[in-house]
């Protein structure tokens, strides 16, 4: 035999023998990378889950043999999270379907102690050897679904105009801990749109700003403050809703950006949150012409596996947006193409029964496999369990108030009007929705402030002639008349969405700020709220006991700063 033939033998040999070595007595001079090698892979790595976005490889492993203990129909209904009617636990409906949690709503909540024991007797009641997830959909602005349960807080935009990522983390843990202590596990929040200002009807102030750096860095920090207090945090609505001028409740919104442009602006802060290892990703219902025309994104495997999971990386849980919407419900299937496409949780299909169904039927008919379920359940299950062993206890309803007014103090932002020292003089009059203007008047009493009022007036009633017939054509005509409307003091015309402002007094936006650039008002700020703690900062900005720092994290056409 040839020398060199002789020495490849050998070599193969010597490789063939360290492949098929005994892993409990590796050969002599192996390190731990040769035993690792040789060691077959987990239940998770054969379903091809990674780590990095919470649960540690152990807990992976534990729900997935757990999952795989699941009949087919229990295993459908456990990716599957749906609203529910009354204040009751829905103990019954989340057993019969083996559901995997619940969303809550104000019409489930009658107070926080009430909704905090629903949700233990739930909890209880499931017969799970895990966590259900019991989400809300608490962003802070408009979208407040348990606003009589938990303290009030601000949009998100107020952590743009703010600018301070470490105070943005801490109010969010303080949000956190109060929805954590009456058993709510999981926000579907922050928001990570990038909002292009006042086209854009559905995410406006509910995004943290227009620019996709300062968007990226206080939805992160928020996510960031939610999972400190043991909340999981939702990031969404990905590929980014913030573009797009329709609403995904009522149409199918088209994004027509290229990828590029898209990598760029709307993707930017999901991948930032990828980086940062956050837990949870929530899909919109939008169709992204450059990848799949015509398709919504939550049914589109190119969009949630090719997008998300191979170009972002992102090994962590998928949310669907409510299969409820407009924009998918209309479609065959939405569930069982969510997971096709490469989705975990279904969230909020319109029938919970019809759904599983659907599901079992797909996994039955062979066209989708049950190894995607065990996939989805085994994530699902597994940061459930990650978070229940990681959260603290959480803090009574009603903490977090101070940190929700700091927010608002140091997002309170005046485009026009003095920077500094008093910016009324004298009685003030609120006027604006009931509840704006009954949080300003508390805010003003409290403070010391002076309040005006609003006068009906109308014109003396007219005196009797002797003559019948022309006293009471006069009367009559007086009786028509419409009293004129007299403010008694300096109008603050507190403006909410949809409402326009007016030319004089004090306008200030509650919600969007774009309306400030339609008024020539003196004096404009925008609180990006109207909540108790936004209104103590509004009324100590006008009485000149606080400055106001914030800045304009949108542009806004009409007006001449962003801030002071």
């Amino acid at each position: 035999m040839p020398a060199r033939l002789l020495v490849s033998v050998v070599a193969v040999l010597a490789l063939v023998a360290g492949c098929t070595g005994d892993e409990a007595n590796p050969p002599a001079g192996a390190g731990p990378e040769a035993t690792e090698q040789a060691a077959p892979p987990s239940p998770s790595e054969r379903l091809g889950l990674g780590i990095g976005w919470g649960p540690t490889r152990a807990e992976l492993d534990r729900a997935a043999r757990r999952v795989g203990r699941l009949r087919l129909p229990e295993l459908a209904g456990q990716l599957i999270v749906t609203r529910y009617a009354g204040t009751r636990a829905p103990t019954e409906l989340v057993r019969r379907l083996h559901l995997g949690g619940v969303v809550v709503f104000d019409e489930n909540v009658a107070g926080p102690e009430e909704l905090a024991g629903a949700l233990r007797r739930l909890q209880r009641g499931a017969g799970r050897g895990w966590p259900l997830m019991t989400a809300v959909d608490q962003e802070g602005g408009l979208v407040q679904r348990v606003g009589g349960a938990v303290t009030a807080y601000p949009a998100l935009m107020s952590a743009g105009a703010a600018g301070d990522r470490a105070l943005t983390r801490r109010a969010h843990r303080a949000l956190g801990a109060e929805l954590n202590v009456i058993g709510l596990n999981v926000d579907l929040a922050p928001v990570a749109d990038v909002t292009v200002g006042s086209a854009d009807p559905v995410i406006g102030s509910r995004s943290p700003g227009s620019d996709p750096v300062v968007v990226a860095t206080h939805a992160v920090a928020a996510a960031h403050g939610l999972r400190d207090a043991g909340v999981v945090p939702v990031v969404k609505h990905f590929p980014g809703h913030g573009s797009l001028t329709t609403d995904s409740h009522v149409a199918l919104p088209v994004q027509t950006r290229t990828v590029r442009q898209l990598e760029r602006v709307d993707l930017a802060p999901f991948r930032a949150a990828v980086d940062a290892g956050l837990p949870a990703v929530m899909v919109g219902h939008i169709a992204v012409r450059a990848v799949d025309p015509g398709v919504p994104a939550t049914l589109s495997r190119p969009v949630v596996h090719g997008l998300l999971r191979e170009r972002l990386g992102f090994d962590g849980l998928v949310v669907s947006d409510a299969l409820e919407m407009a924009a998918v419900r209309s479609r065959r299937e939405p569930a069982v193409r969510f997971l096709r496409a490469g989705g975990d949780v279904v969230l909020m299909p319109t029938d919970p029964a019809t759904a599983r169904a659907s599901i079992v039927r797909a996994v039955r008919d062979g066209r989708l496999p049950r190894r995607r379920l065990e996939q989805a359940a085994t994530r699902m299950v597994a940061l459930l369990e990650h978070r229940a062993a990681t959260a603290g206890r959480g803090a009574a309803p009603g903490s977090a108030a101070e940190a929700a007014r700091t927010l608002s103090a140091e997002a309170v932002t005046v485009v026009a009007g003095p920077c500094g020292g008093r910016l009324v003089e004298g009685p003030v009059v609120p006027l604006g929705s009931s509840m704006a203007v009954a949080g300003f008047r508390a805010a003003a009493t409290r403070a010391g402030m002076s309040l005006g009022r609003v006068d009906l007036v109308k014109p003396p009633k007219p005196k009797r002639t002797g003559n019948k017939k022309k006293d009471r054509r006069r009367l009559r005509a007086w009786r028509r008349t419409e009293p004129r409307t007299v403010i008694r003091g300096t109008p603050v015309h507190l403006v909410g969405p949809g409402g326009a402002a007016p030319g004089a007094g004090i306008v200030v936006a509650t919600d969007r700020p774009w309306v400030l650039g339609t008024s020539a008002a003196p004096v404009r700020i925008a609180t990006y709220g109207a909540t108790p703690g936004a209104m103590r900062a509004l009324v100590d900005v006008l009485a000149g006991r606080a400055r106001a720092p914030g800045r304009l994290p949108v542009d806004v056409r009409g007006v001449d700063r962003r801030g002071c």
